[in-house]
This record gives structure tokens, C-alpha cells and sequence, in this order.
């Protein structure tokens, strides 16, 4: 039998044997993989990825392996290189219907591979190096895009798995071409250099839209805004809440791409620039993924600074976002938010984005504007869901200048109409406004609003203080319910129903003026300082239409306007009578007052013709009655004006007065015809007598009075509207 140390020196020629063997194995397989030429292997590399990916990729230049020793390894692992794969001009294909070739391709793709780990069916990839990729996406209008791929399906899962620390690259580009959305854009992506911190971006932004927002609304509205914003600011961190954005638990990242882009939105120019975080840490849903981006559609600049949480979930936003443009109506086809034709504009607030399966929601808080020369802030949501989206909130003016609402029913001049983009000139000779509603708008979206404008600038002539208004979109059907102004001390009050569901628009009109005070009413007459009274009135109309104009052309319905128990300057009341004597007395010795009995104004329309059935004004001197009718569908005026006074008046040239012309250009005079009758006859009777020829101007007196009460209580019977 072999004794023990025979069998132990058997055992280590074969143990010497059998390392020597594999690190010959090793030294062939390494002087193998050395010296192959790894083109060879691109035809089965370029089958293999065509199968994955359902599309036609190749290697169409050199494919090399290089080894080296890993960096950060210590002890035994430092000695097991890594294979470093370098792969020139790739290509991937298209699908068939595309307009171009090829989906993606790049100068080079570059990797390592960890060794060891592939033992245990593991593919850690520590950084992917491309140069210049160049990735275009197409959309057709039947919803085919070729960015999704169609991948083979696994009816076992994969016994490997795959690790990706980084991607790098110098410079990419991105070309996108959607039918659907009538996108056409070129991005170029390229890395910042060095890390930049989103505390110094917002600052770079603040800056910006402050530049931009002054071009818009002036320099002085810019200031304006950014008081309006420290404010606002100033507020939340009093109230205990940060004024930019929530507490996150975890810091954001840093951005380290930044982006261009040029192209078309709609058949409108876009252009803009922006930043983002690095593509792979979108993966981290524990640190905000920081976003950045300025840019210009048209003649509207959005602008944003913020972070999305859980990219790849997109679980929230959370933006400091500035909107600056020539109307707020033009944000529809950009956003899809119906919103009112204004003046120039520039925001700034704070957007928070719940990404959500049942439908996304964001609101825009506590922002701050200016809307031409008026301030406005609030809060807006936006809601998506089905049939339509819904946006709410509250909007709120301390300083609304009156002329700034023009715009939203086109009642402002041409040459604003021409600088927020509307080709519709408003008729020189017209009043009522021509320009269309834009209906179709109400029915993509559901709106409920409550704007508060607290203080009026406006003309002195203007007895209005402010406005409350409540502003419900649902179903194609635009509702002011109400829409409440503050007029010489009192109210005017009204619920309008627009229902834009229908060719033409059907509205209904219901107005109340309550406790209009008389003197109010006419801040800049002299003559009307010492009135006292009060105006009350109603209305209810019915109309169709698509513009203030057509609705005026069609108008059915009552208006009514009843003055009781007032006083009002006599010289105004000498005035109308034309009282000749009298006039020049109350100018020479001042004014009296006169007790008002009553005044009252009924008005039927018939198919855009308002008809004066009462119009009469009652007072001690005398009583003025007015008929004839007012035409909406040409503006046009055919109103008599007979005033009969009260008691014994010398020189009194008293004589009808007509109010003809057009609403934009009344023509107000007396009738010359009567007044010619009278003047004859004062030159008739004068060849008899001198003292005859004064009898035509003495007024007979007209000691009946109109009677009020008959008028009080037919002007408060309500009015009815048309059907």
C-alpha cells in the first residue's frame, strides 16, 4: 500500500497540475480577448439587440474591449479587471410609417462592467458615456408614436439583473414632431459644466421675470408686482407658512443639464431654455428632482423654478411659476384654461401639482399680478377630470382700474385690439361692441370664480366704487350670478345667463338698481350737487346673439326706473323748459331746489327696439314727458322731449326738443319747427302792440299734476322678459 507521503505528493502534482492548466486557460483566454477582434462579434450583438428591442440596431463602426483595473478596489478584487465595451456609430431604427430612419444614434457608446458581480447574475454598470446621441420622436394624428417599443414577451422571469449608476454625456439632441399636440420642436441638452444649487436659479429667474414683466406691464408695474410679491411673502412667513414652497424631507438635487429648444406649438413660434437634474437620479424618489425652464409661445412667457417629487412616479410638483403676456385669453390654447380677454399682464405664485390617477390637480396660490394697470391676486385650481376640466378659486383686486375690463366684452380700442392679437376692429361709429364671444372655449372647460374688485379707478364721470362678481362655467353656460357693482352709493345688481351650448348664444338679463343716489350719480355736474332722491330700477331681457352688439340687435324684455320723494336744482328744470328769464336769474343769484313728485321710465324692447311707453319727470315747476324709441340695431335715436311747466313763465322760448343721431353720436336740439310757429306769432301780434307780441312766451300753466301714484304702482309691477 503507497504510504501517506506518496499520496500527499500525488495529491500536489495534481493540485500544481491543475492551476498551471487554468492559468495557461486564463493567460489563452486573456491574450484571446486581448488580441480578438470584436468585430466579428457585431453581426450576433446587432441580431441579439434587433430581437430585444423590435427594432433594426448596428454597430456600424469599430467594437472594442479594453481591460482595466477598477478603481476604489482593494485587496483581491483590485486584481479582477473590468472590461470596458466601446461601441462607434449606433444606430436604431424607425418603424415603418416614420418619417426618418432612424429612432436614435450616437457618435459612441462607452461602459464598464463590474467582473465579480456578474458571478451572481448581476450586471452592474458603474457610468454609460454617449456622444452626441440624437434621439428623434414622432406622433402621427392616429395616435402612433414611435417611442413606444414592443418588446418580446417572457414567459420565465430573468435570472439577471442590471445596475446603472450614471450616464453622462458632452451633447444631445432631440428633435420631436407631434401631430396630435401640432408640436415641432429641436432641444439641445448639454451638461452645465459645474452643479448649480436651485436656491441661486430661482435668484437668476427672479431677475428675469422681473426684466420681462417690466416690458409687458412697464417698469412701474413690474415694482408694482414685486412689492405685491414680498408682500404676499411677507404674509405667508407671519402666518407660520414657508412663502416659496412646502417642507420637503429631503434636499433637492442640483441641476446639471441644461436645455434649449426652437420649434412651433400650434402654428406659434416657441423658443426657450431651461435645466434639469441628472437624467439617472430621476430614480431617486427620497430627493426632489430639481426642474427649471423660460419660455416664450407667442407673444405669452412662461417661467418656472421647483422640483417634481418621485419622478418616476411623478407623484407632485411643486414650482415658483411667473406667466407674462399680452392677454390672459391667450393662455387657452397653451394651457387649455378658458380665461378673459385683458390687457397686458404679468403673475408670479407658487404652482403645487398632485399627480394622481383620477386626474391631476394644481392650484396656483397666493399668487400676485398686475392685468394692465390692476393689481390682482388669489388662488386658482385646476382640476382634470371628466367630461372637463374644472378650475375654481378666488381672485381679488384692491386697486381695479375700470378701463382694464373693457377687454372682456371687446369694449376697448382698436389699437388694444390689435396688440392682443384680435382682427376685429370695433366700428367707429358704433357702441356696443361687434366682437365675437369665444363660446367654443366654455365648453372645454368648467369654471366657478369669485373676483372682489374692491376700489375703482375710473373716469370722474363714473359713479361706480367696485365690483363683485361670480362667474360659473358648467356645461357650455356662462353664468354672472352675480355681477354687483357699488353705483352712487347704492347697488346695480344683475344675474346674466349666457348659454354658449347654442348657435347663436341665447342670454337672459336680470337687473335691480337699488338706492342710487341722484347726486352721486352726476359727480361732475354742477348743477346736480344739491339734488336729493334716489333712483330704483329693473330690468329683464332676453337675446341672441354671439357679440354685445347682436344681443343688443335682439333684445325682448322691460326696463323700468322709478325717482320718488326728491329735490333737484330748479336751474336744471328751467334748463330743460327753456325758460328763458329764469335761466338767467338762478345764474345771476344762484340756485333753488325743487321737490321732486316723481320720476319714472318704462321701456319695452321688441327685437332690439327699446320703446318708451312712460318717461316722465314730475316735479313743483314743472313736468317733463319724453317719447319716441331708441333703435339697438343701428344705434339709432328718435326720442322727443316735451316739457310742460307750471305756472305763469315770461320769456319762456318753451318748445319740443329732439334727441336724434346715433348712441355714438347723439344730435340734441330744439324743434325749430314749433319754435318757428312761436316767433311768428310774436312778430304778428307785435305790429299790433308791443306788449302783445310777449303772449307766446308766456307758458300757459300745467297745474295738473302727472300722477305718481298710478306711475308708482305700475312701475312696480316687475318687468317681464321676452320669450
Amino acid at each position: 500500500m503507497p504510504s501517506d507521503r506518496s499520496i500527499g505528493r500525488t495529491i500536489g502534482r495534481i493540485a500544481i497540475w491543475t492551476f498551471a492548466c487554468l492559468a495557461l486557460v486564463v493567460a489563452v483566454l486573456v491574450v484571446f480577448i486581448a488580441k480578438f477582434d470584436w468585430n466579428r462579434a457585431r453581426p450576433w450583438i446587432d441580431d441579439k439587440a434587433s430581437q430585444a428591442l423590435g427594432r433594426p440596431f448596428a454597430i456600424n463602426g469599430d467594437l472594442r474591449v479594453a481591460w482595466q483595473r477598477p478603481p476604489g478596489e482593494q485587496g483581491g478584487r483590485a486584481w479582477v479587471p473590468w472590461p470596458r465595451l466601446t461601441a462607434y456609430r449606433i444606430t436604431l431604427g424607425n418603424p415603418p410609417w416614420t418619417h426618418t430612419a432612424q429612432f436614435a444614434t450616437f457618435d459612441a457608446i462607452s461602459f464598464e462592467i463590474e467582473a465579480l458581480p456578474l458571478l451572481a447574475h448581476r450586471i452592474v454598470v458603474p457610468s454609460i458615456d454617449l456622444v452626441n446621441p440624437s434621439i428623434d420622436l414622432e406622433r402621427l394624428a392616429d395616435g402612433r408614436d414611435n417611442w413606444t417599443f414592443t418588446l418580446p414577451e417572457s414567459t420565465q422571469p430573468s435570472r439577471w439583473t442590471l445596475r446603472l449608476s450614471d450616464l453622462s454625456f458632452a451633447k444631445g439632441q432631440i428633435t420631436l414632431a407631434d401631430a396630435m399636440k401640432k408640436v415641432t420642436l429641436r432641444i439641445g441638452v448639454d451638461t452645465l459644466g459645474q452643479p448649480l444649487a436651485i436656491g441661486d436659479v430661482l435668484k437668476q429667474q427672479e431677475a428675469s421675470a422681473h426684466s420681462a414683466a417690466a416690458q409687458v406691464v412697464g417698469a412701474r408695474g413690474a415694482s408694482q408686482l414685486a412689492a405685491q410679491t414680498a408682500s404676499a411673502a411677507s404674509a405667508a412667513s407671519a402666518a407660520g407658512a414657508a412663502p416659496g414652497a412646502p417642507a420637503r424631507p429631503h434636499a433637492p438635487q442640483s441641476y446639471a443639464l441644461g436645455w434649449s429648444a426652437r420649434g412651433t406649438y400650434r402654428d406659434t413660434r416657441v423658443q426657450g431654455s431651461g435645466k434639469i437634474g441628472s437624467v439617472l437620479a430621476l430614480r431617486d424618489a427620497s430627493r426632489p428632482f430639481p426642474l427649471a425652464a423660460d419660455v416664450k409661445i407667442g407673444d405669452t412667457r412662461l417661467a418656472l423654478v421647483g422640483t417634481l417629487t418621485d419622478p418616476a412616479h411623478l407623484a407632485a410638483l411643486d414650482l415658483r411659476v411667473w406667466f407674462e403676456g399680452a392677454s390672459l385669453s391667450h393662455l387657452y390654447p397653451i394651457l387649455g384654461i378658458t380665461l378673459p380677454d385683458t390687457p397686458p399682464y404679468a403673475t408670479d405664485g407658487h404652482l403645487v401639482g398632485r399627480l394622481q390617477t383620477g386626474g391631476n390637480v394644481f392650484t396656483y396660490s397666493g399668487f400676485a399680478g398686475r392685468v394692465g394697470g390692476s393689481d390682482l391676486s388669489g388662488t386658482l385650481t385646476f382640476e382634470a377630470r371628466e367630461p372637463r376640466p374644472f378650475l375654481h378659486g378666488d381672485i381679488v383686486s384692491n386697486l381695479l382700474r375700470f378701463a382694464d375690463l373693457a377687454p372682456i366684452i371687446g369694449a376697448d380700442t382698436n389699437a388694444s385690439k390689435a396688440r392682443r392679437g384680435v382682427s376685429v376692429r370695433q366700428p367707429l361709429d358704433r357702441v356696443l361692441p361687434v366682437e365675437t364671444f369665444h363660446t367654443d372655449r366654455w365648453r372645454a372647460i368648467d369654471t366657478d370664480v369669485t373676483f372682489t374688485g374692491r376700489r375703482l379707478l375710473k373716469d370722474p364721470r363714473l359713479p361706480i366704487t367696485d365690483l363683485n362678481a361670480h362667474v360659473v362655467v358648467k356645461d357650455g353656460v356662462l353664468t354672472f350670478d352675480p355681477l354687483r357693482f357699488g353705483v352712487a352709493g347704492g347697488t346695480l345688481a344683475s344675474q346674466w345667463r349666457l348659454d354658449g351650448s347654442t348657435v347663436p348664444l341665447k342670454a337672459r338679463m336680470t337687473m335691480t338698481a337699488r338706492h342710487l343716489k341722484l347726486k352721486q350719480l352726476f359727480p361732475t355736474e354742477k348743477t346736480m350737487q344739491s339734488a336729493l332722491g334716489e333712483i330704483n330700477g329693473d330690468a329683464q331681457l332676453t337675446a341672441l346673439g354671439n357679440s354685445p352688439a347682436a344681443l343688443g340687435a335682439t333684445a325682448d324684455g322691460e326696463v323700468k326706473a322709478l325717482v320718488t320723494q326728491g329735490t333737484v336744482s330748479r336751474l336744471l328744470m328751467e334748463e330743460a323748459g327753456l325758460n328763458v328769464a329764469n335761466v338767467l336769474y338762478e345764474k345771476l343769484f344762484g340756485e333753488r331746489e325743487v321737490n321732486i313728485h316723481c320720476a319714472a321710465a318704462d321701456f319695452v324692447a321688441t327685437h332690439g327696439v327699446l320703446d318708451a311707453r312712460t318717461f316722465a319727470f314730475d316735479t313743483d315747476d314743472g313736468v317733463i314727458v319724453v317719447n319716441g324709441h331708441v333703435d339697438l340695431r343701428d344705434e339709432s335715436l328718435d326720442l322727443t322731449v316735451h316739457p310742460k311747466t307750471k305756472g305763469l313763465r315770461i320769456f319762456s322760448l318753451r318748445s319740443p326738443l329732439y334727441a336724434k343721431g346715433t348712441l355714438k353720436h347723439p344730435d340734441v336740439g330744439v324743434d325749430k319747427g314749433a319754435l318757428a310757429l312761436r316767433a311768428g306769432a310774436m312778430v304778428g301780434l307785435g305790429l299790433l302792440t308791443p306788449f302783445a307780441a310777449l303772449v307766446p312766451l308766456i307758458a300757459p300753466s300745467h297745474n295738473q299734476p302727472t300722477p305718481c301714484e298710478a306711475l308708482i304702482t305700475q312701475m312696480q309691477t316687475p318687468p317681464r322678459a321676452g320669450a
